[in-house]
């Protein structure tokens, strides 16, 4: 395959992403996108009301926004170290091809 079929499939990957991302946003008027979290609680407390947790969070975010910014860099981060493993694989694999 040649580097200009390849960067056309690669445009085509980035707007079918971004295409499935958007929407639910558009088509689901009125919709509320709470997270797991929300409504897992929601669940337990409708099975057993008097529900005490086992433990408390050590660590409490003082607001959404901070949990937020904490979950992003945690997903740049597990990306990045994702990415670069692929890389090194990758290179090994080519270095090794080369020499032979």
């Amino acid at each position: 395959m040649n580097q200009s079929k390849t960067g056309l499939n690669n445009w085509f990957l980035i707007l079918a992403v971004l295409a499935l991302a958007i929407a639910p946003l558009i088509l689901v008027r009125d919709g509320e996108f709470a997270g797991a979290d929300g409504q897992a609680e929601a669940a337990i407390t409708e099975i057993q009301p008097g529900y005490k947790p086992w433990f408390k969070p050590f660590f409490e975010p003082a607001s959404g926004e901070i949990a937020s910014l904490l979950f992003a860099s945690q997903a740049a981060l597990g990306a990045g170290l994702v990415g670069y493993a692929i890389g090194v694989y990758k290179g090994r694999s080519q270095q090794q091809k080369s020499e032979e």
